[in-house]
């Protein structure tokens, strides 16, 4: 089953500074058909205005995988971690017993993130904070693992069965990832669009994928893609 959800079609806000929108349910956007995908439970696809960001809030219990599209988010929490994170990579913060933390961008440009939340597997556990670089050349053509709580993953570590990839694919090439039937898989061109057996899917659109044995994404135009595979 591949379910077309058109960027049209999320949940939004704008609040001047923040211009979000929301692939499930968030905040004050309620949908009962889109409250998760298997263990993905928030997908926001979030522009942020220069000299501005969100100020420290708590969180706990979540998986919250930052993956930046355009400019620099600088991460700041009370564990005393501090980070800036390019566009292209990635940071991971397992909220586990609670943390608090802040996000600015600090740029003279808009920054562009999708911030996805992940349930963990477990309850509790000490809150941890993590970013790494990843660069585009490295997965032209192929899916690398950004981020995983699976067993042998090369990737940023996440508490829960779990994996966040990221494809550079050019127009007319296709990647394939392989899947089994129980998995419910999650995809979002950054930028670009694709096609799945016969669904398009353009930049920011989400497609919600289960039942599979594999997927065959082929790109229409030069593309970015980021796909979550959760339990």
């Amino acid at each position: 089953m591949i379910e077309l959800r058109p960027f049209a079609s999320l949940g939004a806000a704008n609040h001047g500074w923040l211009d979000a929108h929301h692939h499930f349910s968030f905040a004050d956007y309620h949908d009962p058909a889109r409250t998760n995908w298997g263990q993905l439970r928030v997908w926001n696809d979030d522009t942020i205005a220069p000299k501005s960001g969100f100020p420290p809030h708590p969180h706990r219990d979540m998986e919250i995988i930052t993956y930046v599209r355009k400019g620099a988010i600088t991460h700041q929490d009370n564990l005393g971690n501090t980070g800036r994170t390019e566009a292209g990579d990635v940071q991971v913060m397992s909220a586990g017993t609670g943390v608090s933390h802040a996000e600015y961008n600090l740029e003279n440009e808009t920054t562009q993130i999708f911030q996805i939340w992940i349930i963990p597997d477990q309850r509790g556990g000490e809150p941890s904070w993590g970013a790494r670089p990843f660069p585009k050349d490295d997965r032209h053509g192929r899916f690398v693992t950004l981020a995983s709580g699976m067993a042998g993953d090369d990737a940023l570590s996440i508490r829960t069965e779990a994996r966040v990839l990221g494809a550079t694919v050019k127009a007319g090439d296709s990647v394939v990832y392989d899947t089994t039937p129980d998995r419910h898989l999650y995809l979002v061109p950054a930028t670009g669009k694709v096609r799945i057996g016969e669904i398009e899917v353009n930049a920011r659109d989400g497609a919600a994928i289960t039942g599979l044995q594999r997927i065959e994404i082929t790109a229409l135009e030069d593309s970015e893609l980021v796909l979550v595979d959760a339990r």
